[in-house]
């Protein structure tokens, strides 16, 4: 994932959870302006401390804020549930159906 990219899921968690620029910065501890200059500036990148801060004042989970498509996360959610919890065999066939449907 580029910086570009990070910054920009920090800058949608940050719009999603209703917090500006300068709250996001004191509930995650850090100077008023951080999120601000982080956000304007795109010359840094927080430390994991801080990503890890940021997304869990926002509501989210490293799990969505890394996932290929944020916004498709929650829907794609459930399934991803159930083939964690399926063997390899059936994963096979989930993945031979999905392709199937691809091709229609």
């Amino acid at each position: 994932m580029e910086k570009l990219e990070i910054i920009q899921r920090i800058s949608k968690l940050r719009t999603q959870a209703n917090l500006s620029a300068r709250a996001l910065s004191q509930r995650i501890e850090l100077n008023d302006g951080y999120i601000n200059r982080l956000e304007s500036k795109k010359d840094f990148l927080p430390s994991m401390e801080a990503l890890l801060k940021i997304i869990e004042v926002c509501n989210s989970t490293p799990a969505e804020f890394f996932y290929y498509d944020m916004q498709a996360y929650k829907n794609d959610l459930p399934v991803i549930e159930l083939l964690r919890n399926i063997d390899s065999n059936s994963k096979t066939l989930v993945k031979e159906i999905i392709l199937k449907m691809k091709c229609l």
